[in-house]
């Protein structure tokens, strides 16, 4: 069984060896290992967790909080 700490470096290693988003990443280990992204969900650690809000607020998959929003 594998803990969150083995998880997030698996991830890491993903993210850096094929180039791709911690969101892919996660998706495709899933994948390669027939699991669903809902079993692998209590293995996201913390900083993990936030690499991927990053991404997807960068990406605009995620509103911006009202108060983090410049005045245009």
């Amino acid at each position: 069984e594998m803990n969150s700490k083995e998880f997030s470096l698996k991830i890491e290693s993903i993210v850096k060896e094929k180039r791709i988003t911690y969101m892919d990443a996660v998706v495709w280990y899933c994948d390669e290992n027939g699991l669903d992204t809902s079993q692998v969900s209590s293995l996201i650690s913390k900083s993990l967790k936030e690499k991927i809000q990053v991404e997807a607020t960068n990406l605009r998959m995620l509103k911006f909080p009202k108060c983090g929003m410049l005045p245009i």
